[in-house]
């Protein structure tokens, strides 16, 4: 038996591999992630880190909180109210109406072919932003728009004599709402998908009425969800600039207009600056990010 089990010894110790071989092995399975890795720490990390740093500079690159402080000036806290409010209101009518549109493709009893274009579209005009977004929302509802036309030929409704503009508070947040409706779509409907068959049969079989069902087992679960997503939405719509500045140019102050002029403007040319106002927008979609993981986390236990 010694014999026997020294020479199975000796034929294991043969055929395993060395552990120096196995510790140079090549980590293969990161190779694929590795492109997504280089590019978010080249494009994302790296930028993000250098104007965090630079907040804190002047330019002689000493540190200081000057520029931190000149934050509090009227015009920068003007811009930053702007377009805190900007990205709410389209936040909020964007998911009230995305939410609307997912229930009725989803729940509905729509035809298939339905839900299909909607996601399908959704997936396209949640992308469609910056200058052909612009130019579309001036030639439907500028002052010689298409619609506005029509409205004031057929109806004799002249929208600007009752002082709605485009290149206002409003002409922005609806000219958001066009891809933030889209976005609030393709993200709801999985939530929705997630609410049980079984859920519904048994409230109908306890005796629950549609509206009981819907107030205290739908809303409930899709709550954070919903939550989550007006977060998210907020953040798409307040780091947005390529839609409004080629909408209102600089007519309408908001944040990511004013960085534009801080950092590469000829008159308020204040790079520094602006790193701390691209600082105080981390900040805020910092925070909102982390309440949308948050809020993402609560509802998967419900909808696995």
């Amino acid at each position: 038996m010694t014999d026997l089990s020294l020479s199975n010894q000796a034929i294991a110790g043969k055929t395993a591999p060395p552990s120096e071989a196995r510790a140079l092995r090549l980590p293969t399975q990161w190779l694929g992630v590795a492109p997504f890795f280089i590019f978010a720490i080249m494009f994302l990390i790296l930028p993000t880190l250098y104007l965090m740093l630079g907040a804190f500079q002047n330019d002689a690159g000493e540190f200081t909180f000057e520029n931190i402080a000149a934050l509090a000036q009227p015009s920068i806290v003007a811009a930053y109210w702007i377009s805190l409010k900007v990205s709410l209101a389209s936040a909020l009518i964007g998911a009230f109406a995305g939410l609307a549109i997912a229930i009725a493709i989803v729940r509905g009893g729509l035809p298939e072919w339905i839900r299909s274009a909607t996601l399908t579209f959704s997936g396209v005009a949640s992308n469609f932003a910056g200058v052909p977004l612009a130019f579309a929302f001036l030639a439907t509802l500028g002052r010689l728009g298409l619609a506005t036309v029509l409205l004031n030929t057929v109806f004799g409704l002249n929208i600007y004599a009752h002082g709605f503009n485009i290149l206002s508070f409003w002409g922005l947040t609806l000219t958001y709402v066009y891809f933030q409706i889209p976005l609030m779509v393709v993200i709801i409907t999985p939530a929705i998908d997630g609410l049980k068959k079984e859920w519904g049969e048994a409230a109908a079989t306890l005796g629950a009425t549609q509206a009981q069902y819907w107030r205290m087992v739908v809303i409930p679960v899709i709550w954070p969800s919903f939550l989550g997503t007006v977060i998210l939405l907020f953040a798409n719509a307040f780091g947005a600039i390529a839609t409004a500045y080629a909408l209102t140019g600089s007519s309408l102050n908001i944040v990511p207009i004013l960085l534009y002029a801080q950092i590469r403007g000829d008159v308020l040319h204040n790079a520094h600056l602006g790193y701390a106002i691209a600082f105080g927008m981390i900040v805020i979609t910092g925070l909102a990010n982390v309440f949308y993981i948050w809020f993402r986390t609560r509802s998967e236990r419900w909808l696995k």
